[in-house]
């Protein structure tokens, strides 16, 4: 059988149901699901973040499930209750996954705009999904802190320590504990993670390795995005630092102006936020946002933001 015709039956193979999504090579991915009382005006698919899993969006997706925006959420391979804990897919993987779903929901959503959204990680996937393949479904994609500290951008020592830890004990588990990084001003919140038997707490060094890969990747895609966008980051985000997100953000910006680009593409920064924008006690602020920019790509957000990421990038 040629290889078109492999893929094409693959892609048939896979499917959704309430409570899980199977991808075209079997795997079973649990699945999470907002929806609103009547029809949908949007619809949402989420990717969550480096060693959490879908239960991220629940706040987050009942807001948006009442301003009549469909949310799914799903655990990506490796994570939550997905195949392979611990393990790392890989960026093609994660890809594959994302293009899979999107193209059945899209199925059940024929006539509703759809929308990525990706925290952290899940930004990166998207970002680096997106760069190498368009995905006509999708109507625009919402980054929340992408995860694009790409190793130029990381001082030698750490780059030099990753590689070396790579090379000589690739399944050595790393818990982070010492490391004084503040992802959230939510401390009840934080609090649940670390009780959340599903949220990773040990990391494999070679997973660790997987993901400066991916945000390698989508460091480098900055350029390449094109259609709608809304990049959304903290000023005082401790985990994908400002050394390497104001170049992205310009590097982008600069790509948008000199293609023409419409004021579809937005960039938020809220001088309050932390990583976990989503979930920081500013957290419905940030949702208002994201709520009104699907509404109007090309208006105001509410909170201001966009107003704040012209005057600080222009410093």
């Amino acid at each position: 059988m040629p290889a078109a015709m492999d893929k094409q039956a693959a892609e048939k193979s896979a499917f959704i149901r309430e409570t899980y999504y199977q991808t075209a090579d079997g795997a079973v991915l649990p699945l999470r699901r907002w929806l609103p009382v009547s029809q949908p005006k949007a619809v949402l698919i989420a990717l969550h973040g480096f060693n959490d899993y879908s239960h991220f969006f629940e706040q987050p997706a009942r807001y948006f499930s009442s301003q009549g925006i469909a949310c799914f959420a799903y655990d990506q391979r490796g994570f939550g209750m997905a195949p392979l804990r611990g393990q790392w897919a890989g960026a093609e993987v994660y890809g594959d996954d994302l293009r899979g779903l999107v193209r059945l929901v899209k199925q059940q959503y024929p006539n509703t705009p759809l929308y990525l959204l990706g925290e952290s990680m899940g930004g990166a996937v998207i970002i680096s999904t997106t760069a190498q393949s368009l995905l006509p479904e999708v109507e625009g994609m919402i980054l929340s802190a992408p995860a694009v500290w790409a190793r130029s951008t990381m001082p030698w020592y750490q780059t030099g320590l990753l590689w070396l830890l790579d090379n000589t004990a690739p399944k050595l588990r790393l818990t982070g504990r010492g490391v004084r990084v503040k992802p959230s001003d939510n401390i009840d919140m934080l609090r649940a993670l670390g009780r959340d038997p599903l949220v990773i707490k040990a990391t494999r060094v070679d997973a660790l390795s997987g993901l400066s890969d991916l945000m390698d990747s989508a460091f480098a895609n900055a350029q390449n995005l094109s259609g709608k966008s809304l990049l959304l980051y903290g000023e005082k985000d401790e985990l994908i630092p400002k050394k390497p997100m104001y170049p992205f953000l310009q590097s982008y910006l600069s790509t948008e102006k000199a293609n023409g680009a419409t004021a579809d593409s937005t960039v938020a920064i809220y001088a309050n936020g932390y990583h976990m924008l989503l979930r920081d006690l500013q957290a419905p602020v940030v949702w208002q946002d994201i709520a009104a920019w699907i509404a109007q790509p090309d208006g105001a957000l509410p909170s201001a933001a966009d107003k704040r990421a012209k005057a600080v990038l222009a410093r």
